[in-house]
């Protein structure tokens, strides 16, 4: 039995990772309480809105476990160590406000409407942009968060050279000149290796 814990617990992790390694950025707007699970959920997004009532609160230690799908783990990239271990010890609330202060939040809003107006507006202006840019930009942002500045530029190198596009550069320079929104091929959908 609690092998299958480590198990349900691979899986649940893996399910949360989905959000993270999405080739896409994934913006939360994020209204009154953020709790247990839900904290998993936002730390695995990349940008995070929220209302001026909304909380944060790490509630499994105030129901006797460790939190165990992505919190511990992701959390500490966001926020100060101190402040992360404040929340995982005691199960404290971390408010709206302070969580801003932080960078944990981007944004604060007054309204659930207007943070979710917000949030959709971000995601047409990165929706305008070149896919295979605000890809490769995602997997360059995540691996320097983990590695070393000199192994990041190394990776840079690699992504740029794997995703370059003249077409997408001339399409991207044109459009802002005409003022207009660029033209850009979606995303191949990901294959399996061999299929």
């Amino acid at each position: 039995g609690r092998a299958a814990v480590f198990d349900l617990r691979g899986d649940l992790q893996a399910t949360f990772t989905l959000l993270e390694t999405l080739r896409i950025p994934v913006i939360f707007a994020i209204q009154g309480a953020c709790v247990g699970g839900a904290v998993d959920l936002v730390t695995a997004g990349c940008i995070r809105y929220a209302t001026r009532d909304a909380f944060f609160c790490v509630q499994e230690i105030n129901i006797g476990m460790v939190a165990d799908v992505g919190t511990l783990q992701r959390l500490p990239k966001l926020l100060p160590m101190g402040l992360v271990k404040e929340l995982a010890y005691t199960g404290r609330r971390l408010g709206a406000e302070r969580a801003r202060e932080h960078g944990l939040v981007n944004e604060l809003f007054d309204t659930p409407e207007a943070c979710v107006a917000a949030a959709l507006q971000c995601a047409r202006e990165i929706a305008a942009k070149p896919p295979v840019a605000i890809w490769g930009t995602k997997q360059v942002l995540h691996y320097a968060r983990d590695h070393s500045v000199e192994d990041s530029l190394r990776q840079m190198g690699w992504v740029q050279g794997a995703i370059w596009s003249n077409r997408h550069v001339r399409e991207a320079v044109v459009a802002m000149k005409e003022k207009r929104v660029g033209d850009y091929p979606a995303l191949q959908p990901l294959k399996p290796f061999g299929g």
